[in-house]
């Protein structure tokens, strides 16, 4: 609600304190939504690597929009060492649930993947 200003003014801070205390309750959307907060600078300090942190809190719990992140963030190295195979397993997940933006990385990585992997015979 805060960080969107829907019903009450849009307050970034006060965002992030409501969904750190339900993220550290295990609340898998308050994690997707701190690990966005922390990728974008929303209310606290850009920092990807805690965006990470979050994301895969919320991966793990099933969450396929930070199944769909923690690919992006593996194939471009926000945050963590740059890994196209990891990126490959994380966006495969969130692809079988459905998610669309995975279903199109993963076409698109693993067809890059095996052009690079076939120029190299």
């Amino acid at each position: 609600m805060y960080e969107n200003g829907w019903g009450v003014d849009q307050n970034n801070l006060t965002a992030v304190e409501w969904n750190r205390k339900a993220a550290e309750q295990g609340h898998s959307t308050a994690q997707f939504n701190l690990g966005d907060m922390y990728e974008n600078g929303w209310g606290v300090d850009k920092n990807y690597s805690t965006a990470v942190e979050w994301y895969r809190k919320a991966a793990e719990r099933g969450y396929a929009d930070a199944q769909f992140n923690l690919g992006v963030m593996y194939e471009n190295g926000w945050g963590v060492d740059k890994n196209e195979s990891t990126a490959v397993e994380w966006y495969r997940i969130a692809a079988e649930q459905g998610n669309v933006g995975s279903q199109f990385n993963l076409d698109r990585l693993t067809k890059s993947l095996r052009k690079r992997k076939n120029s190299k015979v």
